[in-house]
């Protein structure tokens, strides 16, 4: 059997519940092949080069813009990626600085050019006014989205976050393309993704910590990163085990 191999970017800590349960939950995926990249280390290109990426909770990140280099090379490259609470944090940063055009930072990091080399830089991702750390909650999710199809129209997810992104502080991000494909009752962003064939989707809960396991999140984005797998062993004229 090809493996399927998956990139987890994210500094991990035995601190971080999240990145304890992932290993756990990848011995339902007897293909897939786990590697942890450390984000002092990333190479953003090679990060891109593995048939799916997670960005995985634990920010702020050694490394914010490697982080950030390494969801835009997934994107630009069609390479399946899922980010979890911290991860979809960046993914959001991602599209809004590099398709948006947005001087945006995480309000974790500094102001001015330490963000994203990017200078008079203004917070995209901020406290929230009510925070998600420990909290489970609803998301709404949009019929016929992504996220609709692993999570059907309404679930009850876990939160661990402090920090978000505000349904005022998305709308430039919307008229870009990029889709609120989960909200809170209230209106607020707790996923997002992009239309396409590739995978591009980002949750604020961490499905890493569902009761549940595998998750639909978490089994739709592993789907997807087996797809990738196979086409590249089919381009390289290896014979695909069934």
């Amino acid at each position: 059997m090809n493996p399927t191999r998956v990139a987890l970017v994210g500094d991990r800590s035995t601190a971080v519940r999240a990145h304890e349960r992932i290993p756990q939950i990848a011995t339902r995926y007897a293909d897939v092949d786990l590697h942890w990249l450390s984000t002092a280390d990333l190479v953003p290109a090679e990060a891109a080069a593995f048939d799916g990426v997670w960005v995985v909770p634990g920010s702020p990140y050694a490394d914010e813009d490697r982080v950030v280099d390494t969801i835009r090379a997934a994107r630009t490259g069609g390479t399946p990626l899922l980010g979890t609470c911290g991860g979809y944090q960046h993914m959001v940063l991602e599209f809004a600085r590099h398709v948006v055009g947005l001087a945006a930072r995480h309000a974790e990091s500094p102001a001015g050019g330490e963000a994203g080399g990017v200078p008079e830089s203004t917070a995209l991702i901020t406290e929230l006014s009510c925070s998600l750390k420990g909290r489970s909650g609803q998301v709404d999710v949009v019929p016929g989205s992504r996220a609709a199809a692993a999570l059907g129209e309404q679930s009850f997810e876990r939160f661990h976050c402090s920090f978000g992104l505000t349904a005022a502080d998305a709308e430039p991000l919307v008229a870009a393309g990029l889709m609120v494909s989960g909200t809170s009752p209230e209106g607020e962003p707790r996923v997002v993704e992009l239309p396409g064939d590739a995978f591009w989707l980002g949750t604020a809960f961490q499905p890493e910590l569902a009761d549940a396991q595998p998750h639909a999140v978490i089994d739709a984005f592993v789907t997807a990163a087996r797809e990738r797998a196979v086409g590249r062993v089919a381009a390289s004229g290896v014979a695909v085990a069934r």
